[in-house]
């Protein structure tokens, strides 16, 4: 009996021995030594708040666009009622007429001609008609910019060349025909009442649309003849308005082209325009039938007839005078060429 309770107490012993050497293995890989944590760079971090403490709020800044030149038109206002004591449709219909064919062998003389329209001739007094109608205003050079501006018509650099090679946007011809806005610097009264501080600020100054200062127009036109119908013919090629440019106290400087428009390109819509008649208003023609039927006044200002350097006429003519004479001599070698071909 008492060598079983010996033995039971000692496996009793066993037991705990073992259970304690569990949980003193358990507690010593629990004391192992973790990985300490970074240390964060405390003073970096807070120099940088403060910075950003002290520092103003950054605000949007809206950059203003710089100002640009621009040609007002007058919105065109159509009549609400039929505004004529007829019913205009004629106008509405017209379309040009064709050009006659002429065969590359048969034009056995052509001539090449740069004119000038001078708007304050009493013949070219329709080109300034400033009326409105439903189809807009009625100034030749209106007609043009808004054709221009709606698409129908394709507006080519003067500057460069007078063949048509590169076109123009509205607002480049705004920067030759208004010229380009000034900022100019001028006195702040708000801030500086008085004027004593001279604090000044930026003001813009940007000129007006003026039509007025189109007071020519050039024509491009060949001339040429038809040796199978034994006939002269005029082929207006290309249509320029002409910007006159005075000095600051308002005397004459010198005339530029401001663009050229390809006149083929401009008769269906020309058609659709009537041009002013100061002496019927019920029988006016149409622009493309003034200029097909020569109802203009011009004078030659360049033309290729013995005129190897391709000069114009004021470039070896100092004259105003001769210049014109000039002109109506070319005129007259031109004619004469058809006249000496007939024989009686």
């Amino acid at each position: 009996m008492n060598s079983r309770l010996m033995k039971f107490s000692l496996l009793l012993v066993v037991a705990a021995f073992l259970v304690a050497g569990a949980a003193d293995a358990q507690t010593r890989n629990s004391k192992k030594k973790q990985p300490a944590p970074k240390k964060k760079n405390t003073t970096v971090n807070n120099a940088n708040n403060n910075a950003q403490l002290s520092a103003p709020a950054k605000k949007d800044t809206v950059v203003a666009p710089p100002p640009m030149a621009e040609i007002k038109l007058d919105t065109i206002r159509k009549s609400l009622r039929n505004d004529n004591a007829i019913e205009p449709n004629l106008m509405k219909q017209r379309v040009p007429l064709t050009y006659e064919h002429i065969r590359e062998d048969d034009a056995v003389y052509r001539q090449r001609l740069w004119r000038e329209i001078d708007v304050h001739e009493k013949m070219n007094l329709p080109f300034v008609y400033k009326a409105d109608d439903d189809n807009g205003n009625q100034r030749f050079l209106n007609i043009m910019l808004n054709a221009i501006k709606s698409g129908e018509l394709t507006a080519f650099n003067a500057s460069i060349d007078d063949r048509f090679t590169t076109p123009m946007t509205l607002q480049e011809i705004a920067e030759q025909l208004v010229g380009k806005p000034k900022v100019v610097q001028v006195q702040d009264w708000e801030k500086d009442p008085d004027g004593s501080k001279g604090i000044t600020k930026d003001s813009v100054i940007t000129e007006m649309y003026n039509p007025d200062k189109v007071e020519k127009f050039w024509i491009k036109e060949d001339v040429v003849f038809d040796k199978e119908s034994s006939r002269m013919y005029v082929r207006i090629l290309g249509i320029a308005p002409v910007l006159t440019i005075r000095n600051a106290d308002g005397s004459f400087r010198d005339v530029t082209p401001i663009f050229w428009v390809y006149y083929p390109d401009m008769r269906p819509l020309l058609a659709k325009y009537e041009a002013y008649n100061g002496k019927n208003y019920g029988a006016r023609l149409s622009w493309e039938e003034l200029f097909e039927s020569r109802m203009f006044a011009s004078r030659i200002i360049k033309s290729t007839v013995e005129n190897p350097y391709d000069l114009p006429i004021k470039a070896y003519i100092n004259d105003p005078i001769l210049r014109l004479l000039e002109g109506e001599n070319i005129k007259e070698k031109i004619f004469n060429y058809e006249q000496d071909l007939w024989s009686y």
